[in-house]
C-alpha cells in the first residue's frame, strides 16, 4: 500500500517557502532514501518526528534531526506547524470537490496540484499568468501515461 510523505522548505525565518508531497511504496528507509535522492537539495536537513525509516535522509546525503514525539501527535510540536498544515489541507480537500473521485487512483496527480499551488500562494498576482504558462507548457498527460510510470 502506497504511503504518502509531505516536506516543506522554511527560509531563515521559518516562513514556507515550497512544500513537495509524493506518494511512497512504503515507509522503508530505502524508500525514503530514494524519494530524498529525487526529491530534496543536496545537504537538505529535514526534521521528523524520529521515526527509524526517516533516518533514509542520510543515506541520501542529508541531515537528519529526528525529533521523538513521544505521546504528542507530530501537529502538537511547534516545529512541524507548516507541515502540518499542508498536511491539514490535503486531508479536508478531498472532502469538497474531489471526494467524487477515487483518490487512491489519482493520487499522484492531486498531491501534485496541492503542491503547485501552495508552491506559488505566495505571489498570487502571478499565478494566473504562471498557471497559463505551465498549462501550454505541459502537453497531454493521459491516463495511459501514468500507468506505464
Amino acid at each position: 500500500m502506497a504511503q504518502s510523505v509531505a516536506a516543506v522548505s522554511l527560509d531563515e525565518e521559518g516562513h514556507p517557502q515550497r512544500a513537495k508531497l509524493d506518494q511512497l511504496p512504503g515507509f522503508t528507509r530505502k524508500a525514503i532514501a530514494n524519494w530524498a535522492s529525487a526529491a530534496l537539495s543536496t545537504g537538505s536537513t529535514v526534521l521528523s518526528d524520529g521515526l527509524a525509516f526517516c533516518a533514509g535522509v542520510t543515506d541520501a546525503g542529508g541531515a537528519h534531526q529526528p525529533t521523538v514525539a513521544g505521546r504528542r501527535k507530530p501537529r502538537e510540536l511547534p516545529l512541524f506547524l507548516w507541515v502540518s498544515t499542508v498536511l491539514g489541507n490535503v486531508e479536508t480537500e478531498p472532502s469538497g470537490a474531489y471526494h467524487p473521485f477515487a483518490f487512491g487512483k489519482y493520487a499522484e496527480r492531486y498531491l501534485g496540484e496541492v503542491t503547485y499551488r501552495f508552491d506559488r500562494c505566495f505571489d498570487l498576482r502571478a499565478l494566473p499568468r504562471r498557471l497559463l504558462v505551465d498549462a501550454v507548457g505541459s502537453g497531454p498527460h493521459p491516463e495511459a501515461v501514468d500507468s506505464e510510470s
